[in-house]
């Protein structure tokens, strides 16, 4: 009779450990890597044509990704795009040392987040996990310049922009007390009188960005870039 009641209750609390061990897994840490074949892809076209050293690496998720103008809105400017995926801010943190390191980048921009938060992360995860990317990149050149580009609000997921908001606002607050953290804000540009995501903005999936989207982006990074040594042809 002894036996019968410790078995269980032996489980029960080797379930419970094992519960609260895994609670406190970092997003980073995991193994698996969902976007590794697009980015052995992506790095096998770096070897047949090499992309600039030196210059403004951007990364992050699918608004990244898809900025196909990006050469053309920064004229005479390196850029180089690294967005890969619907990634989250962990996967540029765990993919760093491929797609930020070997290029060596004089200023990195990142933008990524609202993925995060479509996937249950909490605001004040979503800080912590840029801190994270910010001490990452700095582990290999300790004074790189870091931008951030707000999370920007988005119809298909106006049910959470007030988890992101506050995202933004904890991500802005530390990057105040940082040396070389830029805090780029994009979306209080990004909505109309009413406080709600701009339409014309965005595609009809509602989340990815119309033109008129990026030239938001682009009028709000220009003067950071310049204030880097970045200022493009257009702005001369």
């Amino acid at each position: 009779m002894i036996r019968s009641r410790c078995c269980p209750m032996r489980f029960f609390f080797f379930c419970l450990a094992l519960v609260f061990s895994l609670g406190g897994v970092r997003a980073q840490d995991l193994p698996a890597d969902p976007w590794k074949t697009e980015i052995d892809s992506m790095l096998a076209r770096d070897a047949s044509d090499p992309p600039p050293q030196h210059g403004v690496l951007f990364i992050g998720s699918s608004s990244i990704r898809m900025w196909s103008t990006l050469a053309r809105d920064f004229p005479g400017v390196p850029v180089l795009n690294r967005g890969f995926g619907g990634s989250r801010i962990a996967d540029s943190t765990r993919n760093a040392g491929r797609l930020v390191v070997p290029y060596h980048p004089a200023l990195v921009v990142l933008y990524a987040g609202d993925n995060d938060i479509a996937e249950k992360r909490r605001p004040a995860q979503v800080v912590e996990d840029f801190r994270v990317f910010v001490a990452r990149v700095r582990r290999d050149s300790p004074h790189l310049p870091v931008v951030f580009i707000s999370i920007k609000p988005s119809i298909a997921r106006a049910a959470l922009w007030s988890q992101m908001r506050e995202a933004n606002d904890g991500i802005r607050q530390w990057a105040r007390t940082q040396s070389n953290v830029i805090y780029v804000d994009v979306a209080s540009k990004m909505l109309d009188a009413n406080g709600r995501p701009r339409p014309e903005l965005l595609l009809a999936d509602g989340l990815h960005m119309q033109p008129a989207g990026y030239a938001i982006w682009v009028a709000a990074l220009n003067p950071v870039l310049a204030r880097y040594g970045f200022g493009s042809r257009r702005q001369r």
